[in-house]
């Protein structure tokens, strides 16, 4: 047990501070705070010594320099079972700190605020303050260091419970939290620093931090014999479902559901009108929009419903309880949307096991990075869908307004299914989808299987150039009548020819969409 006699406060974020202080208060425990913190102490009627009270020397250059003293860290960081230790503390008149409160500058939020005067930035970097946290989690076996507000309440606790000790075991966990923190600030530092230092030509700096903290382990990974655990990014910025979704009801989310759930949020959130996505094995298996979401609902589930059992549904809108009724005899194993109405859930809710997520429709993160053995591949998200500047018909036949409105729809789609990429459209619905196959004309085999007669009247998204013109051959043999392409083949022309020749508009975007 930590006996706490003497504490030293220094924060900038001072929630739940009052409470704490007048906590001491009533067990008797000194207090020393710096400048900004002693004088909130002091307004709310309790004594405390300023550290240049207790060091004898002033705060110095602008604030820059307030607890870096020895007699503040050798009374932090004094080993109170080591003689020489003691004697030190004695020869210097040092008295022992056995508890400090302290949060940094908030290097955190200057960076939300987009502040690029690197004069600014760097009165932002706390120095004090992290070798406050460092010293005193160094020393966790006789200091307790608090490095949060939300460690308060059972800091108080295990102290009213313990006669003002506290436990040894709870004063490492403290440390570990510390150090995190940190290791955390350090990372904010050097990837915003880095991002205005570097003379970088393009968008990447030449440091990338990663750091995560671990939310919750997985009951396993891909497969049942892979260990798995989810992990939030802290390093770069924080958006995404996965950082603000909160679960209502069903089993734990597993490994594949939170991988294919980002997947199905992602495509949904594309759309403006409201729209419906199901993903299995995380590819879309059906999408549909519609001004009524029970309909975009309806029309995604026909696209191809034996896919969509097991799968995950995402919506764009709040879900009302017509477009949950879509669903009710359907076995799923995730839905997400922004809001759901009340008997909504409800319908949701009797469905065993299902795992119902609410989350906001967010931006794609910063970067988009993928893991090899050693490193790291780390690019932009593949926001851009087209550019209406780059659209160009290449073929005789112009496809009519409604086909060119399928056609960008299927190409959205396109750009969230694995490569290779055949999406079948009719209006806002896709009524055939072929994904990840290492033939361009397998994929759209696989699209027309799985259409059943719906491909005829279809128009046709590929996420990448058509390198022979087979395709635009098996297409007119299933009666599609409009296609959408990046182009850029050496061999567009036959494509250009083959659609000149079988009646069929054809579109380059200029863009490519391969997904891995």
């Amino acid at each position: 047990m930590i006996p706490i006699k003497t504490a030293l406060i220094s924060v900038s974020d001072k929630s739940g501070l009052a409470d704490l202080v007048a906590f001491f208060s009533k067990h008797n425990i000194s207090l020393i705070a710096t400048g900004g913190t002693a004088r909130f102490i002091r307004d709310l009627g309790y004594p405390v010594k300023e550290v240049s009270e207790v060091t004898g020397f002033p705060e110095i250059l602008g604030g820059r320099v307030k607890t870096l003293h020895p007699i503040i860290e050798g009374g932090i960081l004094a080993r109170r079972d080591l003689e020489g230790d003691i004697n030190d503390l004695n020869t210097h008149n040092i008295n022992p700190i056995d508890c400090v409160v302290c949060n940094l500058y908030p290097f955190e939020q200057m960076m939300a605020s987009g502040e690029t005067a690197l004069e600014k930035v760097v009165e932002e970097i706390d120095i004090g303050g992290i070798t406050l946290l460092r010293a005193s989690a160094k020393n966790f076996k006789h200091v307790v260091i608090l490095s949060s507000p939300e460690q308060y309440p059972s800091f108080m606790e295990e102290l009213e419970k313990n006669h003002e000790h506290f436990p040894s075991h709870l004063s490492g966990q403290y440390a570990i939290q510390a150090f995190l923190k940190s290791s955390e600030y350090d990372s904010y530092i050097a990837n915003y620093l880095s991002q205005l230092m570097d003379n970088q030509t393009d968008d990447f700096p030449s440091y990338i931090s990663i750091k995560m903290k671990k939310k919750n382990s997985l009951r396993y990974g891909e497969n049942p014999h892979q260990k798995a655990a989810l992990y939030e990014d802290l390093s770069l910025d924080r958006q995404g479902f996965m950082n603000a979704y909160q679960q209502f009801g069903g089993k734990e989310l597993s490994f594949n559901n939170l991988y294919d759930t980002q997947a199905a949020y992602s495509l949904v959130r594309e759309f403006t009108q409201p729209a419906t996505v199901i993903v299995k094995h995380n590819n879309p298996c059906g999408v549909a929009v519609d001004p009524v979401l029970t309909q975009s609902a309806t029309k995604a589930l026909e696209c191809d419903p034996a896919s969509a059992f097991g799968g995950i549904i995402a919506f764009n809108r709040t879900v009302d309880p017509e477009t949950a009724m879509v669903f009710k005899n359907l076995f799923i194993e995730v839905v997400i949307a922004p809001e759901f109405q009340p008997e909504a859930l409800k319908i949701f809710e009797a469905k065993k096991n299902l795992r119902i997520l609410k989350a906001p429709l967010s931006n794609p993160a910063e970067y988009d990075i993928k893991k090899l053995d050693g490193g790291y591949l780390v690019q932009n998200p593949d926001r851009i869908s087209y550019d209406p500047n780059q659209l160009k018909t290449v073929t005789n036949l112009s496809p009519s307004d409604q086909e060119r409105e399928s056609l960008l729809f299927g190409w959205i789609v396109a750009k969230h299914t694995k490569s290779n990429a055949i999406i079948l459209t009719k209006g806002l619905q896709t009524v055939g989808i072929g994904a990840g196959q290492m033939s361009r004309i397998d994929s759209l085999k696989i699209a027309c299987i799985k259409a059943e007669g719906k491909e005829v009247g279809s128009v046709l998204a590929s996420d990448a150039f058509f390198p022979f013109p087979d395709v635009v051959e098996a297409a007119a043999e299933h009666g599609i009548t409009a296609i959408i392409q990046p182009g850029g083949s050496i061999h567009d022309q036959d494509s250009i020819d083959a659609c000149n020749r079988l009646g069929i508009g054809m579109i380059f975007t200029g863009i490519r969409h391969f997904r891995h």
